[in-house]
Order: structure tokens, then sequence, then C-alpha cells
């Protein structure tokens, strides 16, 4: 079904063929689409009307257009600067020494059009896999620049990784190297949400939030679908398991929109290997742990086994786990012994003058005991969570909750 080029035999694309040379008089952009394979099974038929490409938001091509072949060498094609340079549409991190009005091929880079197709476009405006990669790692590298504020350098990857995406999908370009850049831009995406998160109290938060994480639902799913294509035997990608479990992850945040079926429908779909994986038991019980309210097994399970992906994933969420936990304690707690916030702290990992702020966002008070030590009076009737969101307060290990 697939040839060692990433471009599969069954999903109607071109059979496999030698790298070529784009300055090579043989590289002509290609004018149909190749017949399709007589002893093609139903199965791969059926793969082929339904999914004619992969990333289907980001392109909005023709079933029966052709796939292009990407010879534009820059990160940005010549056209698309000039004009840019022209109506001075160029990014801050575009500019040639600050110019608006300038840039060059190293600065600039493609930007994502929602009503790009096929049809009007040429080969030439498409980047190949190789300029994707070195597109991408200079797009990564400009995630820590501490330059601008991180609202800002979120706007400029953002959109170019969606243009990444356009590109890659246009070709059709589904071997090692696109899983890869979706891994690359997954992470991004992951990074995006908790530095976001951080942000508290910004105007534009919500909806850049909410953005991000569309994204990230997306690239999943396309990476899904390419360790799928790309699979040998029963055998896992490297970090194919880590990244099923952070559409599981995903599922803690009550105000992210539900991802199609339900967890449990889902899981049925996925192989063994994945499925038990260390990774994917992990992502399930703190989903299990979080639903039955045992918060200490959550926390705990939290600061030994997750990954610096899984925790960047996770953390803000945390607060609103944290409010679940604070409500549950003020509706079950018995009157007359307020519960001690020192307690509190070390289950919920979280600073006990941060536990107090994040009571009173939720409108209960708390109170001194006879010790002197700070309490959480219970059967308080104003538990609301806040309408503007939580501060995001980071975990803390119990070693510094102690503190």
């Amino acid at each position: 079904m697939e040839d060692r080029t990433g471009r599969g035999r069954g999903l109607g694309l071109r059979p496999a063929r030698k790298a070529l040379d784009p300055s090579s008089s043989i590289w002509k952009p290609m004018r149909s689409c190749p017949a399709r394979d007589p002893k093609q099974t139903s199965a791969e038929a059926f793969r082929e009307r339904s999914n004619p490409h992969l990333d289907d938001d980001d392109n909005l091509r023709s079933p029966n257009s052709p796939y292009l072949v990407g010879t534009c060498p820059d990160m940005c094609p010549a056209k698309e600067r000039a004009q840019r340079e022209m109506l001075r549409d160029l990014s801050v991190f575009e500019r040639l020494n600050g110019n608006p009005a300038r840039t060059s091929p190293h600065l600039a880079v493609k930007k994502f059009c929602r009503t790009i197709s096929t049809v009007d476009i040429q080969e030439s405006d498409i980047r190949s896999p190789p300029v994707l990669q070195r597109t991408l790692k200079h797009l990564i590298n400009l995630v820590n620049s501490e330059e601008h504020p991180f609202e800002v350098v979120h706007d400029f990857v953002f959109d170019r990784t969606r243009s990444i995406r356009q590109d890659l999908s246009m070709q059709n370009i589904i071997d090692d190297q696109a899983i890869s850049m979706y891994e690359e831009m997954v992470k991004f995406h992951v990074v995006s949400h908790n530095r976001l998160a951080m942000c508290w109290g910004k105007s534009d938060l919500s909806s850049l939030c909410h953005l991000n994480i569309e994204q990230l639902m997306k690239c999943l799913l396309t990476l899904f679908k390419l360790y799928d294509l790309n699979r040998l035997s029963r055998s896992l990608h490297t970090n194919e398991a880590e990244f099923y479990s952070f559409f599981v992850l995903l599922h803690l945040g009550g105000k992210i929109p539900k991802m199609g079926d339900s967890l449990s429908l889902w899981y049925r779909q996925l192989s063994l290997p994945i499925l038990q994986s260390k990774k994917m038991h992990f992502a399930r019980a703190l989903i299990r742990y979080s639903q039955m309210g045992n918060y200490k097994r959550f926390f705990c399970s939290l600061e030994a086994e997750a990954s610096d992906l899984q925790l960047c994933l996770v953390e803000p969420f945390l607060d609103e786990i944290r409010a679940q936990a604070i409500s549950h304690v003020n509706y079950s707690g018995y009157k007359l012994h307020p519960y001690p916030l020192m307690h509190l702290s070390k289950i919920l990992m979280i600073k006990e003058s941060e536990l107090e702020d994040l009571c009173h966002v939720c409108g209960l008070e708390t109170s001194i005991d006879e010790a002197g030590m700070k309490a959480l009076p219970v059967k308080q009737t104003k538990f609301s969570l806040p309408k503007s969101g939580f501060r995001s307060y980071c975990l803390s290990a119990i070693d510094d909750v102690k503190r």
C-alpha cells in the first residue's frame, strides 16, 4: 500500500519515484492523478474516498485535483515576500533591521491562507519537506524568545505552523518526516497551552487558549493517522504512546470542547500496545482519579509519573481540579470542625497561601483556629467557580508546601 517515499499508493497518490533535483530539467509539475491500482482492496478504496488528504481543515483542495510537488527553496515564496513588502505586511520577526517594508529569505515565513487550493497555486509556491523542516526549526527557535511577550510569539508561530501543515497536506506527505514535524507542532501547542495559562488576566487570553486547543486537537488527530499509515508492525513509534496520552489528558479540562466519541468508545479503537503502555496507563488513571474524587492519588501520581510534556499539558487544569476538591471538602465536611488548610495544601500540592487565595476566588471564607492555624469552615453556601478563570497556581512538591 505504501512506498518508502511516504506517499501511499492506497490513498490514490503517485507511485514511488527516485528523489529528484529541483534544478533538473526532469523536475516537472504533476498534471494528473495516477490511475487507481486494480489490486487495491475495498478497504483502501474506501480510505481513499473518505480521506483523500489528512489535515482537511487546512487544505481545501478538490478530491480530483493532483497532488503537488513543492519546489520553493525558501521559507516564504519570493512572490509572497514581494507582495507583503509592498503591503508592509511583515511580522516583527520578519523585518530586516526593523524595517516594516523590508524582509529577506532568511526571515520571511509563508503565511497561512484559508482559501488556498491546488487549482490556483503553482509548485513554486509550495515548500518541499526539507525546506518545511528548516522552516519549522526556525519557528521553534523563536518560542523561547524573550524580546517580545509570549502572546506575540505565539501568534506568529501559530499561523506559520498552520502554513507548514497546509504545505504537507497539499503534497500529501505522510512519511516519517511528516510524523516528526507534527510531533514538534504538537509540542508547540502543548507548551503554548501552558504558557498562555500563565498570562492570567490579559484581555484576549480566552480566545487565544481556545484557538490553541483547537489546533492542538487537529494536530493530534492527524498525527494519529500518520502513525497508522506508517506502521510496519504491531510495534509503536518512539513517542506514540505519549502523544496518544495527550488526547486523554485534554479531557481533564471541563471547558475543553468534547472531542467526538466518549473516551470509553475511543479506547476500543486503540491497539493493545498503546492501551498497555505506561504513558497511556498513567493518563487513564489520572482521569479515573479525577472522576472518583481521589485527589490525593491524583496529585501523587502526577508528581511521580508525569513526563515534562504531560505535566505541561495538565498544569493549566490543576486549579479547576483543586476547586472541585475544595467543593467536596466544603459540602461533605463536619460543620463543627473546620478543615486545616495546611493538610489540604499537602494533598493538592499547592502552597498554603495560594490555597487560601483559591478558596477566596471560589467565594469561600477562611478562618484561624485556636492553635493559630488557617482553616476552611465547611458547609458554606457561596461556593462558585470564577467566571474569569483561575490564576493558574503551579504544582508544588510536598517539601515546598511544608515551607
